[in-house]
């Protein structure tokens, strides 16, 4: 019996808004990167027939020229959406205990609400920094 190939698709697209303001700092070698986390709501009927609505939350990190934009222009409360892959970090806690966490790795970042001063209409920015 042949083993089961399964393709390796590693997408995310969620829209939300920042619950702070994004954290904006260069690594050791200059690269800009940026983190901030954003709120994504589910509406659904429960099923005693009565609307419901479930919030998570997810921290989103940037790097390159994407991060100077997003850590330039965004603010807390700001609705994105964002695409990307998931990434897992390790590190060792102060106990020295494993620590891990779950984020997205954004590859582009759309503002949908009204555009920041000094960005043109309509923009969207990608990690490669490519306006389109």
């Amino acid at each position: 019996m042949s083993e089961l190939r399964v393709p390796e698709v590693n997408r995310v697209m969620v829209t939300g808004r920042l619950t702070r303001d994004p954290d904006r700092r260069y690594a050791q070698d200059g690269t800009a990167v940026t983190g901030f986390s954003i709120a994504f709501h589910r509406r659904y009927r429960g099923r005693d027939g009565k609307p419901a609505e479930q919030t998570g939350y997810v921290d989103v990190m940037t790097y390159m020229r994407l991060a100077e934009v997003c850590g330039e222009y965004l603010k807390r409360g700001n609705a994105v959406l964002v695409e990307g892959r998931l990434q897992q970090r390790e590190w060792a806690g102060p106990q020295g205990g494993k620590r891990t966490r779950l984020e997205i790795r954004a590859e582009m970042v759309h503002f949908l609400e009204r555009r920041p001063e000094g960005a043109a209409a309509g923009e969207s920015h990608r990690e490669e920094g490519e306006l389109f």
